[in-house]
């Protein structure tokens, strides 16, 4: 299936994996709808090296990718129910009990610390990097798991929105200095809000 490029507006990357579902323009579009779509959604996503996923789909069985992908939407789904629960206020510490299902999954990671050459600013010393085994496609939801958990420990749930568009489901947070956002993207939500208004002012004037 032809999927335009992921979108990446959330300003979290959590977020971001949330709305890996979504009606940008009128059309459902849902970019892990099959394996394939996950390996594409985590290349543009920058979560997995490009040469493992590569390895990755090379090594991976007749229909290994696709019951991964499953599961990365059954992840999302679950964790769009707890943002959607939280969102607006400040996370509780008693929101622990809920995150279980994330816990678990953040238990079965193989990471490992490793040292490297550096190879960024012309700098050319060493460097401690964490890696990980990739040894399944199962592995490809670990560090889908890593970034959602990164959204619910650094991020404040009072600036979880959603995009005031018409039939629009993205989230995304508000770091505007006011917490203005209203807007997916003003490309997408906030110029379909404004042509709205336009014509509206128009029919009023008659």
């Amino acid at each position: 299936m032809d999927r335009p490029p992921a979108m990446f507006i959330a300003d979290s990357l959590g977020l971001d994996f949330l709305n890996s579902v979504a009606t940008p323009v009128d059309t459902p579009v849902d970019w892990l709808d099959d394996g394939n779509g996950l390996i594409d959604w985590l290349t543009q996503a920058k979560l997995v090296p490009a040469d493992e996923l590569d390895a990755l789909k090379a090594r991976a069985r007749p229909g290994e990718l696709d019951k991964a992908a499953d599961q990365a939407r059954d992840l999302r789904e679950w964790f769009r129910g707890f943002v959607l629960e939280h969102a607006g206020r400040p996370l509780a510490a008693e929101a622990l009990r809920e995150l279980g299902p994330l816990n678990s999954l953040l238990e079965r990671d193989e990471a490992y610390s490793r040292i490297e050459a550096r190879h960024d600013d012309g700098n050319h010393g060493l460097a401690l990097r964490m890696t990980r085994r990739w040894q399944s496609p199962q592995s490809l939801l670990l560090p889908i798991g890593e970034a959602l958990a990164k959204f619910v420990c650094e991020e404040d749930f009072a600036d979880v929105k959603a995009c005031e568009g018409h039939n629009c489901t993205m989230l995304f947070v508000d770091h505007t200095r006011r917490r203005a956002r209203r807007w997916c993207t003003m490309a997408v939500c906030g110029n379909r809000a404004k042509q709205a208004a336009h014509r509206d002012r128009l029919k009023h004037r008659h």
